[in-house]
């Protein structure tokens, strides 16, 4: 272990009795998180935006400076631009209510990823059902590769919304979604891309990519769960219609209707979830602290020392590209003969957690021919000792079900 391994990994306590490779499901979060999630509650625990005195005032500062400094991280031009959710799912599902229950029709048309997560096609689902639009999915290769070709082939004039991920959490492949959001806007569509698996992992600049809409969690990126982020153009959140109703979204209420309060607090009803807030914000400074650059560097060395030495065991099978830069942090992997919760079990029985399933994503294992796979996944607090365990715990398993290699 270097140096810099024991620096990074002394702020995440939880490492010192695991082997944590189940990061694309959560991360851990460092002592730094939850310091601050902890003092908020010592020092300022009030009900933001709802009193006139200072605890308060200072609960909505500190609300309102989170919100800056997400918009910040990914580049967004305003904050009014960021809405805080639960999650990733919850963003997603808000778009899908506001935008494409409200303003995609019969005779349009969706398009969305064979490889989504179901929370970015069950949404899209619901919306074709419910306005009678046409879903249409666009299929990647096999080796996880999905070039913007294949959506220009499919688009057309018809075509309202294309939702596609910007990093598969089966593949761990990066697609290339500034050029998917151009083929889009050429075409009239706006674009949704799931940043869950991306923006953990790379810098993220949503003006750049210039989509309509992005969707992240925070839990996957060190900080508490329970709060997730909506990007969206505030052009759009205007038109928007709420989400949920109540509390602090209004801006005034009569026996009749209401009418709601400017964006993004149209869509944040009830007391909002300040710890999250509060804890995601102290997350993102603590990737600053590090940078991208180390971020990026450890979780490619990592990566890349796991999967090739998994390419020299026998009977054991990557999803997705023979490359190991093709693989953003993300391995997910089959063993002849032995069943992925087996394959689990067996990791868990030496202090490894990976995850076995189909990842939320049972129409890609369909499609690739299985019905669940297992997937180690890397933060950048893991290292080359956790990585020797798991490669001597991966040789273990199917001596262990009884096979003689």
């Amino acid at each position: 272990m270097t140096e810099e391994d024991k620096e990074i990994r002394g702020h995440f306590p939880v490492l010192e009795r695991t082997v944590y490779l189940d990061n694309s499901a959560t991360t851990q979060r460092p002592q730094e998180v939850l310091d601050g999630v902890r003092d908020l509650y010592l020092e300022a625990n009030a009900n933001p935006m709802r009193g006139l005195y200072q605890l308060s005032i200072d609960a909505t500062e500190r609300y309102e400076k989170a919100r800056q400094d997400v918009a910040d991280f990914i580049g967004a031009a305003s904050s009014s631009e960021i809405v805080f959710t639960r999650n990733a799912t919850e963003s997603l599902n808000l778009i899908a209510y506001s935008y494409g229950e409200n303003f995609i029709k019969e005779g349009d048309e969706i398009i969305v990823s064979v490889m989504e997560h179901h929370s970015n096609m069950l949404p899209w689902q619901q919306v074709a059902k419910k306005t009678g639009a046409t879903l249409t999915y666009i299929y990647p290769e096999k080796n996880g590769e999905l070039a913007p070709e294949k959506l220009e082939k499919l688009i057309s004039s018809k075509t309202k919304l294309v939702a596609i991920t910007q990093v598969s959490n089966v593949f761990g492949r990066e697609n290339d979604v500034k050029a998917y959001t151009e083929i889009a806007h050429r075409n009239g569509a706006l674009m949704v891309v799931d940043g869950a698996q991306s923006v953990p992992h790379l810098p993220v600049n949503v003006k750049d990519i210039d989509c309509d809409f992005l969707a992240f969690s925070g839990h996957k990126m060190f900080a508490p769960m329970g709060i997730g982020v909506l990007y969206a153009k505030k052009d759009l959140l205007e038109k928007m219609p709420p989400f949920l109703f109540g509390g602090e979204m209004i801006e005034y209420v009569t026996l009749e209707g209401a009418t709601y309060n400017e964006v993004p607090h149209k869509f944040e009803a009830g007391t909002v979830n300040l710890g999250g807030a509060i804890g995601l914000d102290q997350a993102i400074s603590f990737m600053k602290r590090y940078g991208w650059d180390t971020i990026r560097r450890r979780e490619e060395d990592v990566t890349r020392y796991a999967f090739e030495q998994m390419l020299e065991i026998p009977h054991v099978h990557i999803i997705g590209s023979d490359k190991a830069e093709d693989h953003l942090g993300i391995i997910t992997f089959s063993i002849d003969g032995v069943h992925p919760h087996d394959v689990a079990a067996v990791f868990d029985s030496e202090g490894v957690d990976v995850r076995a399933g189909h990842h939320c994503a049972q129409p890609l294992h369909k499609y690739l021919g299985t019905l669940s796979t297992t997937r180690a996944s890397f933060a950048f607090y893991n290292d080359h000792e956790d990585v020797d365990k798991f490669i001597n715990a991966l040789r273990k398993i199917r001596p262990e079900m009884g096979f003689k290699d």
